[in-house]
Parts: structure tokens; C-alpha cells; sequence
């Protein structure tokens, strides 16, 4: 069978005041029925819980305080899975919950089991219903990785297709005051600049994160659609291309299992500033890290950790597993590979980042 991931956003899910938008529950899982019937199977990314948690509360704009954001997590969960397990139950399927967050995909033995997990519960017909586990969350839960863990979670699974529904009818030029652009064939700075964050008081993120998810889908090999989902959306014809919003195309050549991991799942330990010619090496040539191309070590980290890898002007283009800790690398940076045995005589492979072990990704700031 085919696979979508579809991530619903706190506007979608939400009818103000902690209250459910049942409606659109019922058409969305309707709608996944439909795609079963056309043999696609769906993993959903449903965000909402900290909206809910938050009008349960009575709270009418988005707490500072992590632990008050934690406790709305808490609420909100399980008034989430009890809509799910409603609407879902109405259609004859059955929800599962799975609550994650980024640290279970930076250990690629760990990110092997959130898969299996999945799997399972598809090969048993169950609709997996997945959040981030606000209730735990730090960063995540402050910046809402929502977006991206449905970009990870497509990534993972070799989806077919990411679909990204929110209050927004899809990327627009001028900053959603302009035209809707229905299709695009690859994300490139200009695509970027045409994105903003959220205003809403309830929700995180905005375009800026459904762009950085598309890119991460993109170059795994999966189509992305980003569109409204305040009319009843028919998922079927989303996944047949034919829905208004905006598409964009897979990646012609998408990277291959470990190198998908390793671009886009673990968190980097540090940073390796490197120069023009380095950086071009590994672009172009698909070379490895040397320490001659090593500008600068940013981070404390040990060998074998995960480090990415960035331009002289703050631009990450790679990331990749060191040879060196972070202290080695502070001696040897700019170093020729003789000069790097004479401090390390018994290192027989002195590259910083063997290409084997290292990964283009796009390109963002640090």
C-alpha cells in the first residue's frame, strides 16, 4: 500500500475556547477512509493539545512559562484522543496514540523502533495518531516541531506524500497578501523569503516551519502539499494533485536510507565552520571534510558524535559523524595531512568527515 503523512494544525482541530471542531473531525476521518479504499494507508501528525489544554484553563493567550505550557499539553491530550477515538470509532477504525519528540529520532536504533511501531499498527488496519509529547518537551515545545516531526515521520517511512493542512490556503507571494502558488519544483531561497512565522496565540511555527518540513520531505523522495483545511479538504484528490493549495515536487534524486538519517533525524553536537574550497569539495565533488578546509570548531563534542557542517557566513550545507572530538579539531584545523600525524601519529585516516559518513542537507543558518 501507498503512505501519507497528514499533519493537521491547532487551527483546524480547534473551535476556540478548548473546544473541538467536531465537524471537520468527522470529514477528515471520512476522508481517511476514502484514502484506505484507494489502498493509501495514513499516519496522522495532530497538533491541538496545547490550544485545548490552554481554553480548559481559561487562558486566552499562549503561557511563557514551560511548565504551565506542559500542563496545557497534558489537558489538551487527552481531550485530542477522546475527538479521535470518536470520530474514528463512527467510520469502523481505530485510533492509536504515539506521543514523540526529537530525541527519539537522534539514535538511529531508536528511530528503527518509532518505525516498526508504525508499521505494526498499519498492518493491523489502526490509525496512528501522533503528537509531539509536549508534556516533556523543552525546546520543542517552545519552537513547535510539529511541521518538522511530520516531515521526519514521512522521511521514515518513505511516504508518498506529506500533507500539511492549516488555517493558510498555501504559499503565497508578498507574505500570504499576494497569489497562491500552486506548484513548486524546488524550494530555493526566493521560495524561503516568501514565508512568515505564525500570529496565532494558540499555534507555533507558521509557514516558516511548513517550508523547512517540505524541504526535509522533498529531498527524502516525498511530495508535499500545503493547503487549508477550513473546508472539508478531500483527501483523495489532495493525493491525486488535484486540491487548491500548493505542491511541491519530490527531489529528483533523493538521498538514500542511513544519509536521509543522517541529514535530517539526529540533533548535531556542533558546528564545523569550513572554507569556500571545503565547502564546494563536498558539494560538488561529494569529497570529504579535511582539516585543511576547517576554519573554526563551535561546540564541545567527541569523536563519532554527529556535527554539522556550515559555510564562513553561518550557512549549514552538511552533516556528518567526526573522527576527531572537538579539542583534536581545535589543534588541526588548517592542517595538511602530515602535519596532522605528527600530533596524531597513530590516526591512519586523518579526514575530519569521511564522505561516507556525511550527508548534504539544505541550507539554513546556525
Amino acid at each position: 500500500m501507498k503512505q501519507i503523512v497528514l499533519k493537521l494544525g491547532t487551527g483546524i482541530l480547534s473551535a476556540g475556547a478548548g473546544e473541538i471542531h467536531h465537524r471537520r473531525l468527522h470529514n477528515l476521518a471520512e476522508g481517511i477512509v476514502s484514502l484506505r479504499e484507494e489502498n493509501v494507508e495514513v499516519i496522522v501528525v495532530s497538533s491541538g493539545a496545547v490550544g485545548l489544554g490552554m481554553g480548559k484553563l481559561g487562558l486566552s493567550s499562549r503561557p511563557n512559562d514551560l511548565s504551565i505550557l506542559r500542563a496545557c499539553a497534558s489537558i489538551g491530550q487527552c481531550l485530542l484522543m477522546n475527538a479521535w477515538s470518536e470520530a474514528l470509532n463512527k467510520v469502523d477504525l481505530m485510533p492509536a496514540q504515539v506521543l514523540l519528540t526529537r530525541d527519539d529520532f537522534n539514535q538511529r536504533s531508536r528511530s528503527k523502533k518509532v518505525k516498526e511501531t508504525l508499521e505494526a499498527l498499519l498492518g493491523h488496519k489502526v490509525v496512528p495518531i501522533i503528537n509531539e509529547n509536549d508534556s516533556v518537551s523543552d525546546e520543542e515545545i517552545k519552537f513547535g516541531d510539529n511541521d518538522v516531526l511530520s516531515a521526519l515521520l514521512a522521511s521514515l517511512g518513505g511516504a508518498e506524500m506529506l500533507v500539511i493542512l492549516s488555517t493558510a490556503m498555501g504559499l503565497m507571494t508578498h507574505h500570504q497578501a499576494g497569489n497562491l502558488i500552486p506548484f513548486i519544483a524546488e524550494i530555493t531561497p526566493a521560495v524561503e523569503q516568501m514565508a512568515e512565522g505564525t500570529k496565532s496565540q494558540t499555534a507555533v511555527g507558521g509557514m516558516v516551519t511548513k517550508i523547512e518540513a517540505a524541504k526535509i520531505a522533498t529531498k527524502s523522495g516525498c511530495a508535499v502539499f500545503i493547503g487549508s483545511g477550513e473546508q472539508p479538504a478531500d483527501l483523495t484528490q489532495i493525493f491525486k494533485g488535484k486540491a487548491v493549495g500548493t505542491f511541491f515536487a519530490p527531489a529528483g534524486l533523493a538521498l538514500k536510507d542511513r544519509k536521509k538519517w543522517l541529514a535530517f533525524f539526529p540533533k548535531a553536537k556542533g558546528h564545523l565552520i569550513v572554507d569556500a574550497g571545503a565547502s564546494e569539495a563536498i558539494l560538488n565533488q561529494g569529497s570529504s571534510l579535511l582539516a585543511s578546509g576547517l576554519h573554526s570548531v563551535e561546540g564541545t563534542f567527541e569523536k563519532s558524535d554527529v556535527i554539522s557542517i556550515a559555510t564562513q557566513d553561518g550557512k549549514v550545507f552538511a552533516q556528518g559523524i567526526t573522527r576527531f572530538n572537538s579539542a583534536e579539531l581545535d589543534q588541526i584545523k588548517g592542517l595538511g595531512q602530515d602535519e596532522i600525524l605528527k600530533i596524531f601519529p597513530g590516526r591512519n585516516r586523518p579526514e575530519v568527515v569521511h564522505r561516507d559518513h556525511l550527508a548534504p542537507i539544505f541550507t539554513k543558518s546556525i
